[in-house]
């Protein structure tokens, strides 16, 4: 189980969601003696326009670019409580919960909307009828100390940098612990033919908390909506 990462100020930046870019302008922005009175909060607020701007928006595709950024009041998900897709629960600032079952699958829970995901390990392949959900089709592998997952199948959603995604959208997570084994790092790079020119890359952090627990969702949808993208 992992959840809120240490108060420190890059991990704290990065407990939604970073980018290499938006850290570095974190940085410079901290060792710059100027801001010495500024808030944390308005430096960070700084880094992240710098990173959407600098770093979204040159990847992202002519026709995404018409909407982009998407108005949040115009999110389903407020407007009629439509629960996440993939490409935003993976990097929402809620719990983590990853369970291995053998050495066929992994069982991740997200502590936002309650969702649910299966990455297998066997390397099974999406089935040829399987329509798009809002989870996708996931396999997984361990590369020395890394965990690689690869979705496909995603069906069409936003993602965390306000903007859709197509049902072609590929997603490669990297998730690495550090040396004490108390932060957990995420590398997740987006692919998109339709609404991206280049890839994207975000990256997140959480902190070990075995006794954190997820609380099912009482709200307007059901746990079975994750898996059929219904």
């Amino acid at each position: 189980m992992w959840s809120d990462p240490p108060a420190t100020a890059e991990d704290w930046f990065c407990s939604g969601w970073c980018t290499d870019a938006g850290l570095e302008r974190l940085n410079a922005l901290l060792d710059d003696p100027a801001n010495d009175a500024r808030p944390y909060d308005a430096l960070s607020a700084e880094a992240n326009t710098f990173q959407l701007e600098r770093y979204v928006r040159p990847r992202l595709s002519p026709e995404t670019l018409k909407t982009y950024p998407l108005d949040n009041a115009s999110d389903p998900g407020f407007l009629r409580c439509q629960p996440w897709g993939l490409a935003r629960n993976v990097v929402a600032r809620h719990q983590l919960e990853i369970r291995r079952r053998g050495d066929e699958r992994l069982e991740m829970r997200y502590g936002e909307w309650d969702a649910r995901r299966t990455a297998y390990l066997d390397n099974r392949p999406r089935p040829a009828n399987q329509p798009p959900t809002l989870m996708g089709h996931a396999t997984a592998r361990y590369e020395r100390d890394a965990l690689v997952i690869e979705t496909t199948g995603l069906a069409r959603d936003r993602t965390s940098f306000r903007t859709e995604h197509s049902d072609q959208l590929r997603m490669t997570e990297r998730y690495t612990r550090s040396p004490d084994g108390k932060r957990l790092f995420l590398s997740v790079t987006f692919e998109d033919p339709v609404t991206l020119r280049e890839p994207v890359v975000l990256k997140k952090v959480w902190s070990w908390a075995p006794a954190s627990a997820i609380a099912p969702y009482t709200g307007c949808v059901r746990p079975t909506d994750f898996s059929t993208g219904k």
